[in-house]
């Protein structure tokens, strides 16, 4: 058995004085690393664009839209086989339709007729538009702040992807402004409903897909069709679109959804065009004028500024 040194002694109380003094912290640490978990699934999705023009065949949203969905969902209740019960059946097909069986398809009809540029702007509103839809379902008002972050993000999301050049297509732009409201809509019941008593996300996530999946699958057969012939790039699109951009990238967004307040999980969707311009700079040989770079650090700026103190509750 050692005997401290009367230094040591003191060292140790010092410690313990500060550590006292920053209750919070372990909390926020806590929070952080949600945070940076939760913001790999919006990252991972930031390379949709570019799997999608240079790996899927072309014209055919729906039918990438229910290959990215169906698979995932069967190999995730395939993998927890827990289905759901009680209130958690129509649950399930509300969010899985919200966040799959329409989210995915508008989607994927905005990457096919947007720049991703203009596709990523539309989509950078889901802060602003969470704090909307939290007012009414979560009974919570948004602060100033996160209202100012929001306004951030979308400006700096706009100069970070928009070209001089983009072309703006009324019906794509209407998809995407669609598709992002029914995601933040997801985002707030999502927190309300919570995570039912002893199930994983895994299986929560493979509930959503599956019934996302089950409404996309005809639909897509019906109208679209399959292609002739699937080439080993088609594929391999597909499947990365599917384990990782959905299975892996969903439960990852869940968890964060789950943890944290939903204006912060909202802002972690902005690191989506983050990572699509940097996809666009590494795999298609796009540069980076002075004003990107500007829009990045205030896209930056914005999530962190969003991970702040949780919006007020009101009566």
């Amino acid at each position: 058995m050692s005997i401290s040194s009367p230094q040591a002694q003191a060292d140790t109380a010092a410690h313990e004085t500060r550590s006292a003094h920053r209750p919070g912290q372990a909390p926020r640490n806590r929070a952080l690393a949600a945070a940076a978990l939760a913001a790999i699934g919006p990252a991972t999705w930031g390379t949709t664009y570019v799997t999608t023009t240079e790996l899927l065949p072309p014209d055919r949203p729906l039918l990438a839209a229910a290959l990215r969905a169906l698979p995932a969902g069967l190999i995730l209740l395939a993998l927890t086989r827990r289905l759901p019960s009680g209130d958690w059946w129509w649950k399930a097909g509300v969010l899985g339709l919200l966040n799959f069986g329409a989210f995915f398809p508008l989607l994927f009809f905005g990457a096919y007729h947007l720049p991703g540029g203009v596709a990523s702007t539309v989509s950078a509103v889901m802060p602003l538009v969470v704090a909307g839809f939290g007012i009414g379902v979560l009974k919570v008002r948004p602060t100033r702040r996160t209202l100012l972050a929001g306004l951030v993000g979308v400006v700096g999301v706009g100069l970070l992807v928009l070209r001089g050049s983009a072309s703006v297509d009324p019906v794509g732009i209407a998809a995407m402004l669609i598709a992002t409201t029914l995601m933040a809509l997801a985002v707030v019941l999502s927190k309300r409903w919570g995570r039912p008593e002893g199930v994983s996300l895994l299986a929560l996530t493979g509930w959503q897909l599956t019934a996302g999946g089950i409404v996309l699958a005809p639909i897509a057969l019906s109208f679209e069709g399959l292609p002739g012939h699937l080439t080993g790039a088609n594929l391999a699109g597909y499947a990365y679109l599917g384990i990782i951009g959905t299975a892996i990238a969903y439960a990852l967004w869940f968890r964060g959804i789950e943890r944290l307040p939903a204006s912060s999980v909202s802002f972690l969707g902005l690191t989506n065009p983050v990572v699509a311009t940097l996809a666009g700079l590494l795999l298609l040989g796009q540069t980076l004028t002075l004003w990107q770079v500007g829009g990045l650090l205030l896209v930056v700026a914005s999530v962190l500024v969003g991970q702040g103190r949780p919006a007020r509750r009101h009566p």
